[in-house]
């Protein structure tokens, strides 16, 4: 079984995922590390000369591969939700934890990184994870088999929950 991590840009994903690593004895596989080995440039590029759609087609074979893996920690896109495909290979060998935040810490911690992509064009950063977030939540909450919040926590404290849920196996 894998455990999955998925939520909006921001969460803390990749952060959450190298120190479950560490605490699990656990692999961690960068989806998004993942596209841009596979593709040979950064998401920025590859959206920029291919568009959105041919960075979700890469995308889904990178979770097809990883999906069908086992005892992996898999640290996912923030828009991983958006194709079914997806969702159903990552929760088929997976146990998916949603790693959720208010829009404003979201905004907060991504402002100035220019590793990702407007998603939405020529919004405000916050009108953008506004939007993006109302047609992804409720992606989150079907694909999730847990929740957890991550607004004015640690990395340590979220680490710690998750580590336990998983352990438990509940």
């Amino acid at each position: 079984m894998n455990l999955v991590l998925v939520g909006y840009r921001g969460t803390g994903k990749s952060v959450i995922a190298r120190r479950l690593a560490r605490m699990l004895g656990r692999q961690v596989v960068s989806l998004d590390s993942e596209i841009v080995r596979v593709a040979g440039k950064r998401i920025p590029e590859l959206v920029a000369e291919r568009g959105w759609g041919p960075f979700r087609d890469l995308e889904e074979q990178v979770c097809r591969r990883f999906g069908a893996q086992d005892g992996r920690i898999l640290d996912c896109g923030g828009g991983v939700v958006e194709r079914e495909a997806n969702v159903a290979a990552l929760r088929e060998h997976g146990r998916v934890f949603w790693l959720k935040a208010l829009p404003a810490t979201i905004v907060a911690r991504i402002g100035r990184d220019s590793n990702r992509p407007s998603l939405t064009g020529a919004k405000s950063l916050t009108e953008e994870v506004t939007e993006v977030l109302q047609r992804r939540v409720p992606l989150y909450q079907a694909m999730a088999h847990e929740v957890v919040e991550t607004d004015g926590r640690s990395v340590a404290d979220i680490a710690a929950e998750i580590a336990q849920r998983w352990r438990s196996g509940g």
